[in-house]
């Protein structure tokens, strides 16, 4: 059984087999069916707009360079009202690929090698097969980690639960042994 590969809703195939010294400007604007497709992969209510604005260039010997920016306008629900709330998401953008076959993709995993990994650092390379990349999938990856996890509109707190008003002491068998150990001490 092989197992599909999923599919970016902004996916955009380039062919890196004769990119420019300069490189090849990608602009991925969104439309309605890509921008639902975005909401419902991200949890969010709505996709206004999305834009991407990548620059895809040879990098090394055989790899790939992509860079840009991706911005998005959309709409959340805030975790504590429960109410729609605009929220606005832009990233740089930023990725190294390397051909399976590469030598500097493998470097350090042969010989028992040691791989030294910086989590504030830039990301490794990804690793391609074929003639083809997709920086679209790439953005939608930073348009992801840009989206705020928790949205909260301005001013919006977590009030007191329904019919408590914060005067009465909670009471249960915890709230008592808890009282007789204070009062010990």
């Amino acid at each position: 059984m092989e197992l599909e590969e999923a599919t970016s809703p902004v996916a955009f195939k380039v062919n890196v087999a004769r990119l420019p010294q300069k490189g090849m400007p990608v602009v991925i604007e969104a439309d309605a069916a890509q921008r639902e497709a975005l909401a419902l992969e991200h949890d969010l209510l709505e996709v206004g707009r999305y834009r991407a604005e990548l620059l895809v260039t040879p990098w090394r010997r055989n790899g790939v360079k992509v860079t840009g920016k991706v911005s998005a306008d959309v709409v959340q629900q805030c975790v504590v009202t429960l109410e729609p709330m605009n929220a606005k998401v832009s990233a740089d953008v930023e990725g190294l690929y390397l051909p399976e076959d590469s030598k500097l993709g493998r470097q350090g995993f042969e010989g028992g090698g040691e791989i030294l990994l910086d989590a504030d650092g830039p990301d490794g390379p990804e690793l391609f097969s074929g003639d083809t990349i997709d920086p679209g999938a790439l953005a939608e990856e930073f348009f992801g980690l840009a989206l705020d996890p928790y949205p909260r509109k301005p001013g919006a707190a977590v009030g007191e639960p329904a019919g408590d008003s914060g005067k009465s002491e909670p009471n249960g068998p915890l709230q008592e042994k808890l009282r007789k150990l204070t009062q010990k001490s």
